[in-house]
Order: structure tokens, then C-alpha cells, then sequence
């Protein structure tokens, strides 16, 4: 669709009623963008706004140039309210996406965001397990940072699962992490530096990485506590949907509750098309849910069963 037309608060005509006032619409300006193997990019964007409202779990839809009508969903990775930027990790997988990696610093784009439900920490289950799989790392970073910002209970390990190159520069933690296999040392640069035990997992032979898939390593580790130390678990994840599905089983399996960012193909994502409905379990049975303003976060049970 085309860009919505512009109110003078900033927020977007078109927006869903429940959400008038939360979702902005700005023009971001390009700050940063870097290229990493596997047509990867991190795309860094000046969008105050934005970044002002952002929580862990919400994203943006970007026109990713003038001549691509449709906007694209992408998840927000980092953001600084006092800078006033946000940061986005995204792969090619279509004309839109290809045209978007084409933008320059200094570019002018069209946002809109922040959209959708954030994660929603349980402080009581402050010992949380974060899986990122793919273009579903972003959230997990954004989540790790706010808690280590929030300081207080938070205990995150961050678990990331790709079959290609990592979009950032692995390195050996520094961190100990029990119940982690002695040969998976390979972490997120950024989080090891932050003191956030982070560990990847692969099986493309990448250096340093756990050999098989992520859920497979989540599973190691929650298979590791005792029930006490599971009493205090609570997981939260983002990726594609086998993946999720995986996740929500190795979650229900070990008795830990589970958030799951779901990823789903979006016209509006403001909720009024209802495009990107999923079936959800509810109090009152099941229901259709729009994945953009209802989600994009849901409990694992209600999604899998």
C-alpha cells in the first residue's frame, strides 16, 4: 500500500482505533548501514519518534523506496530514545527488501512505529532464556538489552540459531554459562561486552557455534537445571515458525512458560486489513487474531497448543 496520509501529531490516518497515539509516522533518516554476509544488512535509522515509544517486541513498516508501493514489517534490534535512532537487522528475500539495501546514509524513508504487543517479563521468572533464530535475532537483542538496562532481577541468556554467517562479528564469551557444552564458546559481540551471556548455534560448521539447531541447544541447557532453578525460567523467542513450534514443544516439555514473536506476511499492519490473522487460543475459545496489533508477541500455548 501506499504511504498513510499524514496527521499533524504524527500518527498515521489509516491507524486502528485501540492504537491512535501509540504509532507514529515520521520521515527516518538513514545514519548507518552496514553489509554482513548472506545479504544481510543492519540498517540504523534516525527516527525519533519511533525510538522514543519502542519496546522490546515491536516493529516498524518501512517504504523501502519510492517506486515499491508496499511497506515492509521488520523488527527493531536496538533503539536510543536519547538519540533518537533505531536499528533494524534484516535479510533479502524480495524486490522490496533488495531496494531497501540500496539505501544510503543521509536517505529519507517513511516509518511507521512502533507497532504491535512487546514481550511482558514476568519479574518473578527473572531467569529468562532468549531464542533467536535468523531474522528473528533482533527482538532477542533489543529484549537482552532492556533488561540489563533495567538492572533488578533480570538474568538473560541469549541463545541464537543461523545457518549462515552471523550478522556481527563472533567471539569466544568471556561469560561462563553451566549447562552450555564446553565447545559452544561463540557469542554476540555487543551482549558479551554488556556482561549478557550469549551463545549460537549452527550447522554449517560455523567456528565456535553449537553443532545442531538452536531449540536443540535450549533444550541442553533447560535440561540442565533442577527444578528450582526452572521455577525461575521463562522463555522468550522470535524466528520462523517451525522454529517457534519447536520452541513452544521444548518449553512445554521442561514446564516453562513461553512468549513467541511471530513472523507473518502484512498489508497494513495497523490492524485493519486483518491480513495477517492467526488462529489463538482464547478464554472463550479459539479466535482469529491479527498478528501486527494483537501480537506480534503471543503466549507459546495459545499459538501450539
Amino acid at each position: 500500500m501506499s504511504a498513510l496520509p499524514h496527521e499533524e501529531s504524527g500518527r498515521g490516518a489509516g491507524v486502528h482505533p485501540a492504537h491512535r497515539g501509540s504509532i507514529f509516522l515520521e520521515d527516518g533518516t538513514v545514519v548507518a548501514h552496514e553489509t554482513w554476509p548472506g545479504d544481510q544488512y543492519v540498517l540504523r535509522l534516525r527516527a525519533p519518534k519511533c525510538a522514543g515509544r519502542a519496546l522490546p517486541g515491536t516493529f516498524v513498516h518501512l517504504t523501502c523506496d519510492p517506486d515499491v508501493p508496499m511497506r515492509r514489517p521488520l523488527s527493531i534490534q536496538r533503539v536510543d530514545a536519547t538519540e533518537g535512532w533505531i536499528e533494524i537487522l534484516y535479510k533479502i528475500v524480495g524486490p522490496g527488501l533488495r531496494s531497501l539495501s540500496k539505501r544510503r546514509v543521509g536517505d529519507v524513508m517513511s516509518v511507521l512505529g512502533p507497532i504491535g504487543q512487546p514481550f511482558r517479563p514476568d519479574p518473578a521468572r527473572a531467569r529468562s532464556l532468549l531464542v533467536g533464530g535468523g531474522v528473528g535475532i533482533p527482538p532477542m537483542v533489543f529484549l537482552a538489552e532492556w533488561m540489563s538496562a533495567q538492572g533488578g532481577p533480570w538474568k538473560p541468556l541469549v541463545l541464537m540459531g543461523s545457518e549462515i554467517p552471523f550478522p556481527f562479528k563472533t567471539r569466544p564469551s568471556t561469560i561462563l554459562v553451566p549447562g552450555i557444552p564446553a565447545g559452544a564458546i561463540g557469542a554476540h559481540p555487543l551482549l558479551d561486552g554488556w556482561g549478557i551471556p550469549s551463545r549460537l548455534a549452527s550447522r554449517a560448521g560455523l567456528p565456535g557455534c553449537y553443532d545442531g539447531f538452536v531449540t536443540q541447544l535450549a533444550d541442553e541447557w533447560l535440561g540442565s537445571l533442577d527444578a528450582a532453578a526452572k521455577s525461575e525460567v521463562e522463555v522468550f523467542s522470535c524466528g520462523p515458525t517451525p522454529m517457534l513450534e519447536a520452541v513452544a514443544k521444548v518449553a512445554a516439555k521442561h514446564g516453562v512458560p513461553c512468549q513467541v514473536s511471530l513472523e507473518e506476511f502484512m498489508a497494513c499492519a495497523v490492524g485493519g486489513c486483518a491480513g495477517c490473522t492467526v488462529k489463538v487460543a482464547t478464554p472463550d475459545g479459539p479466535a482469529m487474531k491479527r498478528v501486527c496489533v494483537d501480537g506480534p508477541v503471543f503466549d507459546s500455548r495459545a499459538v501450539f497448543g
